[in-house]
């Protein structure tokens, strides 16, 4: 038997725009935090729209300094859809990188590794493809936001 091999397919980026951390202290696996997402834009070729002021990241540091990513957010497209988006993923690199992401300066993405998989959701008709389908994605971490473009698993 021979299985199909999935490709990617680009859907759209995102620019979602963040708050300053909430620094919750240690947790029983990592040093945990709370990131707001306050809004941000969705770029097509799927999906355009807006990122909504509604949601947050919530991180867990690993003593290896790797970042497990937890986010749940919304994004309203032009036409009216209120799309849920939830995200999980890493990301990490080495010490020097890490510590100038962490000081807000922006650093070449190909220094690290950021990449999730998402879930959407929907009740609108007209994206109710998005129920559907797997959404990988590849992510860029900047001062204030982060921008996520994702690929839809055919």
């Amino acid at each position: 038997m021979t299985c199909p091999v999935p490709a990617l397919v680009h859907s759209f980026s995102l620019r979602v725009d963040l708050s300053a951390p909430i620094e919750m202290g240690q947790g029983r696996a990592g040093q945990r935090r709370i990131i707001p997402i306050i809004g941000g834009a969705a770029l097509g070729p799927d999906i355009t729209g807006e990122v909504m002021n509604l949601g947050a990241d919530w991180q867990t540091i690993h003593a290896d300094g790797a970042a497990h990513l937890d986010t749940r957010y919304a994004l309203r497209s032009d036409d009216g859809a209120v799309i849920e988006i939830v995200n999980i993923g890493v990301r990490h690199g080495p010490d020097d990188v890490m510590k100038r992401l962490a000081l807000g300066e922006d650093v070449d993405a190909r220094k690290y590794y950021m990449r999730t998989a998402a879930r959407l959701e929907t009740g609108d008709d007209r994206y109710a493809w998005v129920n559907h389908t797997l959404f990988v994605c590849a992510g860029i971490r900047r001062a204030d936001a982060v921008e996520i473009a994702y690929y839809k698993v055919t």
